[in-house]
């Protein structure tokens, strides 16, 4: 149709991931022909979702593997398998290894990357949510790289169903193909139930790109053609994301899927493509919808050299790369633009050769048109320090709680990055408490949020102490709403002084007073108890925010057993605890103490009991009195040396007088 106007999404076609499985399989098949790859080739499923691709494998010798049946079944030690973008469980790996198969490992980097956080926040003891489908064979994998508090959630109703156990954190991550605005509605569903959370938007930018580009084509056009697989979530995605700006959106795998007829009357047509979609099938239906080839597009854009200014974000390909700089072939203009490693990395030794590869695609921003030499001096480090303030702005504005590696440990405080840019927690906002030596946070990562936003004066200030303060605050709340006294909790020693030791219950601090460690005495605490010990005490009384704790546990109360085992004229064994000029006080057993009165040691006259025995010195005496009321027991070895009619030269003690003179 002559002045029909015909728009190509710049996004469609290929992902870098799906770009780079198809390569490594269409690889294998060369080096086994060459004898360089051990054969047959396997893919584990389908290795994209265009079966005219899969169909040219099959042709080339490659098998699909779809099941662990399958995997399981083939023979040792021959073969090679391939592990398409979209990834696989830790499950499928050992089997892999249990068959002794060589593994070509095409997993996307940026689904590995999930599969990272997922396995650690599961290995922290962190429940995670996985929002994407189910079914989808990506979260799949992610899925196997959890335990069973791994869980998936694909709508809104999943997400309110969903229940957090107490004390148990939560980390979110989503499908790299997931649609990003209903991402962020879902996550909004998690963060309002007010659980401890962090939110890893793992949204392929690819995709996103994709997603915002089509629609806004789609907006514009008076039909929308989206390309691509029918088992393609990403373009399952894209045609839902076009309908809703455009009701003539048709959704097709191949040019013969098309009816002309559908879009002969129309003026503007959009194409967009999803990321397992070919060049080649983009190209046939635009070059029908355009009634011109692709390639006279292609070579007029080529020849309109697109103005760029400075501060402007570029796509380029990698044309040269050394150790450090890399060259790219700017996209829709004839200049070459240089990235340093200075404006690549703030890590002065990295090699960029590892970093990026010849022929890859990559975006910077445009510093300097003109460095001298005729080219274009770009910054890949900028680009991403101006996404990475864009995030921090937005979380600013909603005061998001963000989560960060520390990436250094300064004099005044930490710097962490957040999607490459720079955010400074003073010394004074790290903790709730003082803390002198920051090294020990060198490489954590750490939760904070953005208080002061101002990029101009390179002022992007982080707290993390708000949210300690914050946490404590709930954790305290919940300790006093379920605690009372006469119970039995666990706490870890804090603090330990002469007259006690403090125990943390995990929201509050309650005091184990050395009166109260033991039923027997104790000289001490510094001696019984060091920071970082685990006890379990019990709840004597709260007053208010004061707690106090005890470990002299009624069951272990000495005194319940003591009626029956020092009862009058029993022969008991002690030691010398303590002594006075009248008497020497003798532990029976921890708890239990007994007066052996001066005028009890000896028959013959002593001026006081050191004359005779020791702190320490085990003796043997008998029980004359035992007032079970005041926990009192009176001793006698003069009485168990004496015969029996000796019994009446015993004196009587009176306990209470000695007691209160003591």
């Amino acid at each position: 149709m002559e002045g029909r106007r015909v728009t190509v999404a710049k996004t469609a076609g290929f992902c870098f991931g799906v770009e780079r499985a198809v390569d490594k399989v269409y690889e294998q098949t060369r080096a086994l022909a060459a004898g360089n790859a051990r054969g047959p080739i396997y893919t584990y499923g389908p290795i994209i979702h265009n079966e005219e691709v899969v169909r040219d494998l099959e042709e080339k010798g490659v098998r699909v593997l779809n099941t662990e049946e399958e995997l399981l079944a083939l023979p040792k030690g021959e073969g090679t398998v391939v592990i398409r973008s979209h990834g696989v469980s830790r499950h499928i790996y050992e089997i892999l290894k249990s068959r002794q198969v060589a593994v070509v490992d095409a997993t996307c980097p940026f689904v590995k990357k999930i599969h990272r956080i997922v396995e650690e926040h599961s290995t922290a003891g962190d429940w995670v949510v996985i929002i994407g489908s189910p079914e989808h064979p990506e979260v799949e994998g992610i899925r196997g790289w959890g335990d069973e508090h791994t869980f998936v959630v694909e709508n809104e109703a999943q997400a309110e169903e969903f229940t957090l156990p107490e004390g148990r954190k939560l980390c979110i991550v989503s499908q790299t193909t997931f649609n990003y605005n209903k991402f962020q509605e879902l996550v909004e569903k998690f963060l309002k139930k007010g659980y401890d959370s962090s939110v890893l938007n793992t949204i392929c930018n690819a995709t996103q790109e994709r997603q915002v580009e089509a629609a806004r084509i789609a907006s514009e056009a008076d039909a929308m053609i989206v390309i691509g697989g029918r088992h393609s979530s990403n373009t399952q995605k894209l045609y839902e994301i076009c309908l809703k700006e455009c009701k003539n959106t048709f959704y097709i795998q191949t040019l013969g899927d098309l009816d002309p007829d559908s879009v002969s009357s129309v003026r503007s047509v959009g194409i967009t493509a999803g990321a397992s979609t070919p060049k080649k099938i983009i190209e046939e239906v635009h070059t029908r919808m355009a009634e011109q080839s692709f390639a006279e597009l292609l070579k007029e854009e080529e020849e309109s050299t697109k103005p760029i200014r400075t501060g402007e974000i570029v796509t380029g390909q990698v044309i040269e790369v050394s150790k450090d700089e890399i060259i790219l072939s700017i996209a829709g203009n004839k200049s070459e633009g240089v990235i340093t490693r200075d404006e690549y990395s703030n890590d002065n030794s990295v090699d960029l050769t590892t970093k990026v590869q010849i022929g890859e695609e990559m975006e910077a921003k445009v510093i300097k048109l003109n460095d001298g030499v005729g080219m274009v001096s770009l910054s890949y480090k900028r680009m991403a320090a101006d996404r990475g303030n864009k995030r921090l702005e937005e979380a600013f504005e909603n005061q998001e709680v963000l989560s960060a590696k520390v990436a250094q440990v300064l004099d005044g405080g930490l710097s962490v990055e957040v999607e490459g840019a720079r955010v400074f927690i003073p010394a004074s906002l790290v903790s709730d408490s003082y803390e002198k030596d920051l090294s020990k946070y060198a490489g954590q990562d750490i939760e904070f949020v953005i208080t002061e936003f101002n990029p101009k004066r390179r002022r992007i200030i982080g707290d993390r102490k708000q949210l300690l303060v914050a946490q404590k605050a709930q954790l305290k709340e919940e300790l006093f709403a379920r605690i009372q006294p006469g119970d039995v909790v666990e706490g870890t020693v804090k603090n330990v002084t002469d007259f006690g030791a403090f125990i943390d219950l995990g929201g509050a601090d309650g005091l184990l007073h050395i009166s109260e460690m033991s039923w027997g005495r104790v000289e001490n605490p510094k001696k019984v108890f060091k920071s970082g010990d685990s006890v379990t005490v019990l709840i004597k009384d709260i007053q208010g925010e004061k707690i106090a704790l005890s470990l002299k546990f009624p069951e272990a109360n000495p005194w319940v057993q003591a009626a029956e085992k020092y009862a009058a004229g029993n022969v008991v064994t002690g030691r010398v605890a303590r002594m006075t000029d009248f008497g020497a006080f003798v532990e029976l057993e921890p708890g239990v103490d007994a007066l052996l009165h001066v005028s009890q040691i000896s028959r013959e006259h002593i001026e006081k009991p050191s004359d005779v025995l020791k702190i320490g010195q085990e003796i043997q005496a008998k029980v004359v009195d035992f007032n079970e009321d005041d926990h009192k027991i009176s001793l006698s070895i003069k009485a168990l040396a004496a015969s029996s009619n000796q019994d009446a030269d015993v004196a009587d003690v009176d306990i209470d007088a000695v007691a209160q003179s003591e």
